[in-house]
């Protein structure tokens, strides 16, 4: 379930991004499909992130 809705998240939050720039560029136009493909590598770096880097807790310094 978390998966879902890391991607739930992430998918929405880079379709805002990707509208967001292009409508600040001059003549850009919307692509769903651009944003959608950049989604699902976000998420697969995102999952790939949290199983490289350690959950254990740090004993001293």
């Amino acid at each position: 379930m978390r998966y879902f809705w890391t991607f739930f998240w992430v998918f929405v939050l880079v379709q805002m991004l990707s509208y967001v720039v292009s409508s600040m560029t001059e003549g850009g136009v919307f692509n769903f499909q651009s944003g959608a493909i950049i989604s699902v590598g976000v998420f697969i770096l995102i999952v790939i992130a949290t199983a490289v880097l350690p959950n254990d807790p740090v004993e001293k310094h």
